[in-house]
């Protein structure tokens, strides 16, 4: 409904009225927001939250600001993200746990619903310019392609302009980057030294001088999202140098003076009992030698790749200061979620057997210990350094124990905070962060966007507590579930069950309840016992039953049911907007296809090249997936075909003999499933004949659980290869017509006559 006074309008311009068309105003003083989100970060992984690791630009920040040291998340990436980009709980708006799991469920559908508008879109509407930079982890894979749909993405929820990677995870060396709503290739290579954390700080700087340059009186939202610290762990030796032999002594001993650190600076109370190993955990000084070295080793490139992301974000901060703006800008610093286990017991020098539960044998990753963190391997750290990562706290990412669920919040408003350098203690969650940056930023609430009823918000602001660190608690109860761990906050208290999750072989060695029905709770007083050391059920199981109780309402209330259980959720999974094609084809020129739109490969696949090879032979890339660490290709070498598939840390290559000779022809590749006749294999063709064939593992590759892998590309290759056989991009150097995809183990093509080529060309429009 309008509020502008009526406007006289006739047919003379001269006795006509004009109204200049309205502009959203920010509030007086509204200041810049600068929100950095850093991955799979745990407690203890900040120099001001304690750590070995060393983080000064961050550390100044803190300096200049304030530590929350009762910060709260939800345990996983998108959950969290979701959380503190629309203020409501997780599953309140389908996020329950990551986007590779959107299920079919109300509070797993992986898609925020329009009735939870975000932060951004509100202060787009008051006035503000948005712009998101990195990780985005908010729109399902199915829609991650050149064809959407775009409504998830980060300029369909109200950011301006957008940089950065859409799923879980990609390689800092090789990316796979989006600018706004298009797919494009990194600026560099890794041999002329790209790496995302640099390029990612750039482009927010670029973003932010474009802006303020414009217009210095129009505030700005800048959302940061770095890969880092997420694996792999990538980083140029240089960084990781400084650290070589600093963890030569062990998790425990480096807990123990990360501990005292902590104590010292007072982020958790002098009081804190520093919780035990646990029985998963190996004593240090059991592990062999070898061991010792490979897992020191692994901590060194984390490290390294720490303080580099620390290095790049402190330019950023050195701009803000450099164009006069730090002294009106909020910035905040945060994680995600606690430190994470994904590696393993033992660490893996490829993070995507972790998914499916497999680990590389130590001999095999002792030797690659000189090329962890390089542009071959995709490393992740054994959950020892996981669970010094959170110290003094318990388990770690995924998991509803304050190792999951704490998590270091860095804020600095120089307008507002009366003492800099302190710490508080409040408790405050994910969902806090929305109405408090509307809150400093002037904004009300809306009832409605675009005509949509908006559902509550379940935060609430905290910003008395960053002008007055004696300000009073601001919520009272707060539930937590992820992945069947389930833990409620209520007054200082807090009941946690012992629930351990199906996944990365856990079950094999964490101990605890393997199904809800048997799950026990364990209560804590979180008002003088800051780690969870002290187990008070038995002491008040009225207090428990009534806090279950409480859980299993504001379950009701969130849409959680029904419980997250690995593998049986994930018969569920969402659909989307179309099934993948039976078969497809595909021409050079365009943008990656994402692994969910290609014919599905898994069970068997054959692939036809259409190529012309001029008389003195081809050589190039015909079709390729993925990399080294998971990829399968098929391309000419010295213009014979050959294919290569890479499998979790193995590549098996099958080549043929025979030359592909000069004219037009038909280069394929069969992939068939193990049946009565023999194992996996894969057979090579030209028009129709085979010319090899040979055994392979599989076709397992990253792009199953991640869409930030390099998708299919079509006459060439991008980012990192997957094979010693070519550099990237090794382009097809004879004419590629298409490229034919079909599913399924029996599919077989005809070799079209001359006569079948001259009738297809003469039909169709």
């Amino acid at each position: 409904m309008s509020h502008l006074p009526p406007q006289h309008v006739v047919d003379s311009a001269l006795d006509s009225q004009s109204r200049p068309v309205p502009y959203p105003r920010p509030a007086e003083g509204a200041p810049n927001v600068l929100m950095i989100v850093l991955d799979d970060v745990g407690f203890a992984q900040l120099g001001c939250f304690g750590s070995g690791i060393s983080t000064p630009r961050i550390d100044e920040v803190a300096g200049g600001g304030l530590r929350y040291q009762r910060f709260h998340v939800t345990a996983v990436c998108s959950s969290t993200r979701a959380a503190l980009l629309t203020g409501r709980n997780h599953h309140a708006v389908g996020m329950g746990v990551t986007e590779e799991a959107a299920l079919g469920f109300p509070g797993y559908t992986g898609r925020i619903p329009r009735s939870a508008a975000t932060m951004a879109r509100l202060l787009k509407d008051t006035g503000y310019n948005t712009m998101a930079v990195g990780k985005w982890h908010l729109v399902p894979r199915t829609e991650t392609s050149a064809a959407g749909p775009f409504d998830r993405w980060p300029l369909g929820v109200g950011f301006e302009k957008y940089y950065g990677f859409l799923g879980s995870e990609t390689s800092q060396w090789a990316p796979e980057l989006v600018r706004d709503n298009h797919h494009v290739e990194a600026p560099a290579t890794p041999e002329e030294g790209y790496h995302l954390t640099e390029d990612l700080v750039d482009e927010t700087i670029r973003m932010i001088q474009d802006q303020q340059q414009a217009t210095t009186r129009k505030p700005f939202f800048a959302y940061l999202a770095t890969g880092a610290a997420h694996a792999p762990h990538q980083v140029a030796p240089e960084w990781v140098e400084p650290y070589r032999g600093a963890f030569d002594h062990g998790w425990e001993a480096y807990r123990e003076e990360v501990f005292a650190r902590q104590v010292a600076a007072g982020v958790v109370p002098e009081d804190t009992v520093l919780t035990p190993r646990p029985s998963w955990v190996p004593e240090w000084s059991t592990l062999s030698e070898d061991q010792q070295r490979l897992y020191a080793r692994y901590m060194e490139v984390f490290a390294g790749f720490m303080t580099h992301t620390d290095h790049h974000l402190g330019r950023l901060f050195d701009f803000l200061e450099e164009i006069g703006v730090a002294e009106d800008t909020v910035v905040m610093i945060l994680s995600d979620n606690g430190a994470s286990a994904e590696g393993g017991p033992t660490g893996t020098p490829n993070e995507a057997a972790g998914w499916v539960g497999l680990q590389a044998d130590e001999e095999t990753a002792l030797g690659q210990i000189e090329d962890l963190g390089g542009h071959d391997a995709s490393n992740h750290y054994p959950w020892g350094w996981a669970w010094a990562g959170n110290t003094p706290l318990r388990l770690w990412k995924r998991y509803s124990w304050l190792g999951g669920v704490r998590a270091p919040l860095v804020l600095r408003w120089p307008a507002a905070v009366p003492d800099p350098g302190a710490v508080r203690g409040q408790f405050t969650h994910a969902v806090d962060l929305f109405p408090t940056i509307l809150e400093a930023a002037g904004v009300a609430l809306p009832d409605a966007v675009d005509g949509v009823s908006q559902q509550p918000v379940d935060g609430a602001s905290f910003l008395a507590s960053v002008r007055d660190g004696a300000a009073d608690e601001h919520r009272r109860m707060q539930y937590f579930e992820m992945m069947g761990s389930r833990s409620l906050y209520l007054d200082g208290w807090k009941a946690v069950t012992d629930h351990v999750a199906n996944q990365f072989g856990e079950r094999d060695h964490v101990e605890g309840s393997f199904d809800h029905a048997t799950d026990r709770w364990s209560l804590f007083d979180l008002t003088t016992d800051f780690s969870e050391h002290r187990d008070l059920a038995n002491e008040h199981p009225e207090l428990v039953r009534r806090m279950e109780g409480l859980w299993w309402a504001e379950a009701g209330r969130n849409q959680v049911l029904p419980l997250f259980e690995f593998p049986n959720s994930m018969f569920h999974l969402h659909p989307g907007e179309f099934p993948p094609p039976q078969e497809a084809t595909y021409r050079p020129g365009g943008s990656p296809v994402i692994e969910p739109m290609l014919p599905a490969a898994g069970a068997g696949f054959s692939l036809r090249a259409h190529v012309d090879v001029p008389d003195d032979g081809a050589e190039g890339v015909l079709a390729a997936i993925g990399d080294s660490q998971g990829g399968w290709g098929l391309y000419l070498l010295d213009g014979r075909p050959t294919a290569c598939f890479a499998l979790l840390d193995h590549t098996d290559t099958v080549r043929a003999e025979t030359v592909v000779p000069a004219g037009s022809h038909v280069v394929g590749l069969d992939f068939r499933p193990a049946d009565a006749d023999g194992p996996q294999r894969l057979d090579l063709s030209i028009d129709e004949e085979v010319v090899a064939t040979g055994p392979v593992r599989g076709t397992f590759f990253l792009p199953q659980l991640s869409s930030a892998a390099v998708g299919l590309t079509i006459g060439h290759d991008r980012g990192l290869p997957l094979c010693p056989d070519y550099a990237t991009p090794f382009a097809f150097t004879g004419d590629l017509d298409r490229v034919v995809m079909r599913s399924g183990a029996a599919a077989t093509f005809e070799v079209p006559t001359a006569e079948k080529q001259v009738r297809a060309a003469m039909s169709g429009d």
